[in-house]
């Protein structure tokens, strides 16, 4: 009998550059989108690189591992660095816990995203995309995502709140949500040595994050003294039970899921909204074709959720937006005990992350991955499993795909038939990676389509 000789595998890669304490925290911050895509190209399907002093962050690159990672290791896999960032704001939500509580948190917050909520909110989201198209001015500049994020915290808080915050409360939560989306992107990429410096950046952090669960939480004291159900998803979080004890979920569990849908709803959807409209800008051909799908889909009426799928161009258009611009530029888990990732067997307590921004674009998978082509979609998603992964995979993956998708596709239609947006002149368009990869200025020049077009929208 011929013996079988185990062939052990390569070892896995260290990416040069990094210093004492500090780790690649110079390289990321300098440009961490550029740093990370470089990775593949030099190192191959793992690479090791290092955010926390101490701790291995092993940044997986090739699709067949990213599946296994996300499908059949995430039941075992806790949340990783990212998340745990997160928790420090949210506590324990459905996005920051792992296992089987995360298992009971998704099952809770699961009827909030069932299709008769979805339906219901449509009529809400289409409602204010008009109030806030209404607002602009023929010809007069716009800070696009300026406008795309007002306009997702506005869904946000009807389809939350019912509307319950006043003006003021509505523009603090803005702020402070922008200046806590900002604080742990940058937290991620720094060690955590320097989040306990006093300096003026953590403790703008502090103020922010305290100033979000206040303004949270005194919505929900006040809907729980009016004892008023709203039919909002704040009314549905006040009805339900932990599965573990059996009483009502307490004002601190409710507060850290509402913060989730705040963070993940807001940031995500306006810059998703926001890349959209910069394509269309300059690809008009596309553009045509858009518009014309939704004059013969929709005619004179507005967008209602049965027409969600009947608007495949538009979908393609969106699914390519999540190609080439994913909000996601560095996912984590971590190993909670010995785990063997393909040939590779990691030690417990190992930092397992990917980039979605830089899978999507990799050429290996994408011809020409920098062109904006809605039509590579066609014929369905041809590249391997875990090489277009927009809303994460397995057990973990996005519990609002559907409420997202529904949100960005009703915003377009009614926004695109009553405005064209032009990139202002002398712009250079560019990514920024905080929270989410957004562009760092989009400034464009909103110009009518018709008073036909805004009578169909409306």
């Amino acid at each position: 009998m011929t013996p079988v000789t185990l062939v052990a595998p390569p070892p896995i890669p260290r990416a040069a550059g990094s210093l004492p304490l500090l780790g690649h925290a110079v390289q990321l911050f300098r440009d961490n989108l550029a740093f990370i895509a470089s990775l593949r190209e030099k190192y191959g399907p793992l690479v090791e690189i290092t955010l926390q002093p101490g701790t291995r962050t092993i940044v997986v690159q090739d699709p067949a591992l990213i599946r296994t990672m996300l499908t059949d290791l995430g039941p075992s896999l806790d949340k990783g660095r990212f998340f745990e960032k997160m928790g420090q704001l949210l506590g324990e939500s459905v996005v920051t816990v792992a296992g089987q509580e995360h298992v009971r948190k998704r099952r809770q917050l699961q009827p909030a995203f069932g299709r008769p909520e979805i339906a219901r909110y449509v009529d809400v989201m289409r409602g204010e995309v008009n109030a806030t198209i209404e607002a602009w001015t023929p010809g007069r500049a716009l800070d696009v995502r300026e406008s795309m994020i007002k306009l997702s915290l506005d869904m946000l808080v009807k389809t939350v709140f019912s509307g319950s915050l006043d003006a003021a409360t509505f523009r603090r939560l803005r702020e402070d949500l922008s200046v806590v989306l900002d604080g742990v992107g940058v937290r991620v990429m720094l060690p955590d040595w320097v989040e306990r410096l006093p300096i003026a950046f953590n403790r703008r952090f502090a103020r922010a994050r305290d100033g979000v669960r206040v303004t949270i939480g005194n919505a929900i004291a006040a809907l729980q003294t009016s004892g008023h159900d709203t039919g909002d998803m704040l009314s549905m979080l006040l009805r339900a039970e932990d599965e573990t004890t059996g009483r009502p979920l307490t004002e601190e569990q409710i507060c850290s899921e509402i913060l989730t849908l705040a963070l993940a709803g807001t940031e995500n959807t306006a810059t998703v909204l926001s890349w959209v409209l910069y394509e269309l800008d300059r690809h008009p051909a596309i553009e045509t074709r858009v518009l014309a799908e939704l004059d013969e889909v929709l005619g004179d009426r507005p967008v209602t959720l049965d027409d969600i799928t009947r608007l495949p161009c538009l979908g393609r258009v969106i699914t390519e937006a999540l190609r080439l611009h994913h909000t996601g530029w560095l996912v984590t888990r971590r190993t909670m005990h010995e785990t063997r990732l393909g040939p590779w067997t990691l030690p417990a307590g190992t930092e397992l992350a990917y980039c979605q921004h830089a899978l999507h674009r990799d050429p290996a998978f994408y011809p020409e991955p920098l062109t904006f082509d809605p039509d590579r979609w066609l014929d369905g998603n041809q590249t391997p499993p875990g090489a277009f992964v927009p809303f994460g995979a397995g057990k973990h993956k996005c519990i609002g795909d559907r409420f997202a998708m529904t949100e960005l596709i009703t915003a377009l239609a009614t926004l695109l038939r009553r405005w064209k947006l032009e990139l202002a002149p002398g712009q250079t368009v560019r990514p920024v990676a905080r929270a989410t990869v957004r562009p760092r200025t989009l400034v464009m020049i909103p110009r009518p389509r018709s008073d036909t077009a805004r009578d169909k929208a409306a």
